[in-house]
């Protein structure tokens, strides 16, 4: 069995003490690649750092995630810009809107989140999307920002399955799904159960949002089969098939090669 965690921030202080072990137990459980969304800046060394260490491994996006975006939010944008290197990043994320904290910045948040989606379709590239009590927000953007340039991940699903066919509708993106998906109560199994899994990728949020039987606990790569095995129970099919589809789909929206 083979998989792609398609959203991890493994390059953070809480796999400091034992990254290289992690990373290690994660392609043991069958886990391949690994793609990893920016932050802010001070995440960019870090994570820049972790693909030099893992090369055709580890894989970098470059963004601003939207609880760091700042008043002067267009000179935050330009200066990661500076960072961007054409054809070593995959996506721009992770980006978007997050209402759930602090709605202080909630029009810098979405000026934010229409730029970068502009400068992914300049460049030709998927967004990540994060979107946390906003999915309301994230519609008013991207129903204005639709076209056939944009496409990507709508990272950690975790809405209904109106909701879900609502994202898909726009024809060029998948649903990450991590987690949640195996808490009882989260609804994401119900919801995503008449999704087909040509619309789904894998992802893990590492350190956060740790599947059952680690809830609470650190999340890390190596879990991933566990999200494949409550995905395969939902779709009725074997957790290879799980792994293959949602692996080619991983490949095919990020524009990598197998």
């Amino acid at each position: 069995m083979t998989y792609i965690d398609t959203h991890a921030h493994l390059y953070v202080d809480q796999f400091d003490e034992d990254r290289d072990d992690m990373i290690k137990r994660a392609i043991d459980s069958g886990v391949t690649k690994f793609f990893l969304p920016n932050i802010d800046m001070d995440s960019i060394p870090k994570m820049e750092q972790l693909v030099k260490d893992y090369p055709g491994t580890c894989y970098s996006m470059m963004g601003i995630h939207p609880c760091d975006v700042a008043k002067e939010w267009e000179k935050q944008l330009e200066e990661v810009k500076t960072h961007y290197k054409k054809g070593q990043h995959i996506a721009i994320g992770e980006i978007g809107i997050d209402l759930y904290w602090d709605k202080t910045l909630q029009k810098e948040q979405t000026e934010s989140f229409r730029a970068q989606i502009n400068w992914a379709k300049d460049e030709e590239l998927p967004i990540v999307i994060h979107c946390r009590d906003a999915f309301d927000e994230i519609f008013e953007v991207l129903d204005q920002e639709n076209d056939e340039r944009l496409f990507g991940v709508f990272h950690c699903f975790t809405g209904t399955e109106e909701q879900a066919n609502r994202i898909l509708n726009y024809g060029g993106f998948k649903l990450g799904i991590g987690g949640v998906v195996t808490f009882k109560n989260s609804g994401v199994d119900k919801a995503i159960q008449n999704i087909d899994l040509e619309h789904i990728v894998l992802e893990t949020d590492a350190p956060y949002l740790a599947p059952m039987p680690f809830r609470g606990k650190r999340n890390e790569s190596s879990y991933i089969p566990y999200i494949a095995k409550k995905l395969s129970d939902i779709h009725g099919i074997s957790e290879e098939e799980v792994g293959r589809i949602t692996t080619k789909n991983a490949l095919e929206v990020f524009k990598i090669k197998s």
